[in-house]
């Protein structure tokens, strides 16, 4: 298989270069681990991946501007600023439809990419909720590398995948997420419903030292 052309991997990892792009890095880069940043911007470059295998096409049946936010924004709830006073997923879909208000975001769209957030560990959920919902779902769950059930791996060839992961590597993805989630769920019997995601990391963490899904990670198509 030949490997993609400077021109195709530089459309690849390019991110809308919109104002509001802008103002969502510089909001989450500061207050996310690395690792945790790498994957969120991953997840909307895979998440754009899953658009062309599923024929959705930016402008027509997504926005590209509120699919980076989405993707860049759905772990904005355990970000080291945060009060930590709800579910990981429901304080990010909350502080990134704020953030989208403020900015002048219409209700409607800042109200697509709350659920988008809050429904993207929900599998069987955000698929029923329309498009952006679809493919932060996807995005998210394609930067695992198979653990999480995505039926788009084969969407990514090697080289597009070896071209996201040089402009933004995983430096333990895995382990670093979790550990955040997990600092968050702690914080609060709230904050870790139980058979939620965030209060099952919490209690497979406090019996056994480590998640189900950090040691399926190690074996991913990604690794961790």
């Amino acid at each position: 298989m030949t490997g993609p052309t400077r021109e195709t991997t530089a459309d690849l990892i390019t991110l809308p270069g919109t104002p509001l792009t802008d103002a969502v890095v510089h909001l989450i880069r500061p207050v996310e681990t690395p690792s945790v940043f790498n994957h969120s911007v991953r997840s909307y470059l895979f998440a754009r991946l899953v658009a062309g295998r599923l024929d959705l096409a930016t402008g027509r049946d997504y926005d590209d501007d509120l699919l980076f936010a989405a993707c860049a924004m759905h772990d904005l709830g355990v970000a080291s600023d945060g009060p930590h006073r709800q579910r990981f997923e429901v304080e990010g879909a909350d502080r990134a439809a704020e953030f989208l208000l403020e900015r002048g975001v219409s209700e409607a769209d800042a109200d697509e990419v709350w659920q988008a957030i809050a429904l993207h560990a929900s599998p069987g959920i955000a698929e029923r909720r329309g498009a952006l919902c679809v493919l932060v779902r996807h995005g998210v769950a394609l930067d695992f590398g198979g653990p999480l059930g995505s039926d788009h791996l084969d969407s990514v060839s090697d080289e597009q995948a070896d071209a996201i992961h040089v402009a933004y590597p995983r430096l333990e993805m895995a382990r670093s997420l979790i550990d955040a989630i997990v600092a968050q769920a702690a914080k609060s019997p709230g904050n870790a419903p139980r058979y939620a995601i965030p209060g099952e990391f919490l209690r497979e963490r406090e019996t056994f030292g480590q998640t189900r899904l950090e040691n399926d990670c190690r074996s991913s198509r990604w690794g961790n």
